[in-house]
């Protein structure tokens, strides 16, 4: 062994040692832990049932329907139940496998309902945008359908109480999109996340039915500062039926509820609540313009 390896022997050695200090980073039972690279393949998979004629497999043929869907949901279903099985196990649950099993079954009892929500998104991408041609455009290529998508799946596992796995998802897709949805919020049907990238949406925002955000939108809390000690409590907005908040816009607090109707402005930063149908917008603000003299019209000023 010449040197340089047993200096490379040496930096194995000093890192196995720093493994031995019995830190939360030092954990290595990989057994108790999700596989992220198996949530993202469930996220395509889910995907190919929620969009049958889009997302499904090419070897696979429309007469073969069932049989095709049967397969697809058998394998969707075992390795989801395994994953949740890990998670379960990693908080202490008894009979975590058959727990994993029941949940995965009532996720999957709940997709007709996904699909419904996930359909009034569509729509309302392709009423609210005047730049998209149908909707197979916003099914492949819109990155706000893609999000809003992967959260609704995200929020049926969040609302059965499994631990981790839709803040995997949404994470996924928010690093994906740029649009960070938690699993918690509660959203209403026919939401409209038109651009999207920078958006965040907190754990406990509630948004109503036909909401319309641009990029750059942020619902979250007025501080996090009291970390931990918040968990469970409401801290982030309400938006009501029918509001379009525009880019940039920051709407922070538990108790803020932007009423039905209103229109929120650019930039705009409210922690207070609005009354229904109220438009809110920034007075422009003025604007300076100064001309700059350049060397060759100094030259002619010169000249003359």
């Amino acid at each position: 062994m010449n040197s340089f390896e047993k200096r490379i022997e040496g930096v194995v050695d000093t890192i196995l040692e720093d493994y031995r200090n019995s830190r939360q980073i030092d954990q290595m039972d990989i057994s108790r832990h999700p596989d992220r690279d198996v949530v993202v393949e469930l996220i395509q998979k889910l995907r190919r049932i929620i969009f049958p004629g889009h997302f499904r497999d090419k070897n696979y043929h429309i007469y073969n329907a069932k049989h095709n869907l049967s397969m697809l949901i058998e394998d969707v279903m075992f390795n989801l139940s395994n994953q949740i099985a890990l998670v379960l196990q990693g908080c202490g649950e008894e009979n975590a496998r058959e727990k994993a099993q029941e949940l995965c079954l009532a996720f999957f009892q709940q997709i007709p309902t996904i699909r419904a929500y996930v359909d009034t998104d569509l729509q309302a991408a392709y009423d609210g945008d005047p730049a998209a041609t149908g909707v197979d455009e916003i099914i492949f290529s819109y990155p706000g359908l893609f999000a809003i998508t992967v959260y609704r799946m995200a929020h049926v596992l969040y609302t059965l109480g499994v631990p981790m796995l839709p803040r995997m998802m949404t994470e996924y897709a928010h690093s994906v999109t740029g649009i960070d949805i938690h699993p918690g919020a509660t959203v209403g049907r026919y939401f409209f996340i038109d651009h999207g990238t920078g958006i965040v949406i907190g754990e406990t925002t509630v948004i109503g039915e036909n909401v319309k955000i641009y990029q750059g939108v942020t619902l979250g809390a007025l501080s996090t500062r009291g970390g931990q000690s918040l968990r469970g409590k409401r801290r982030h907005p309400t938006i009501e039926d029918n509001v379009t908040i525009y880019a940039g816009a920051s709407i922070l607090g538990g108790e803020t509820v932007i009423g039905r109707d209103c229109v929120i402005g650019s930039n705009a930063f409210i922690t207070r609540s609005i009354n229904p149908g109220t438009t809110v917008s920034i007075k422009n603000q003025e604007l300076q313009f100064k001309t700059r003299i350049t060397p060759d019209q100094l030259t002619v000023i010169s000249t003359e």
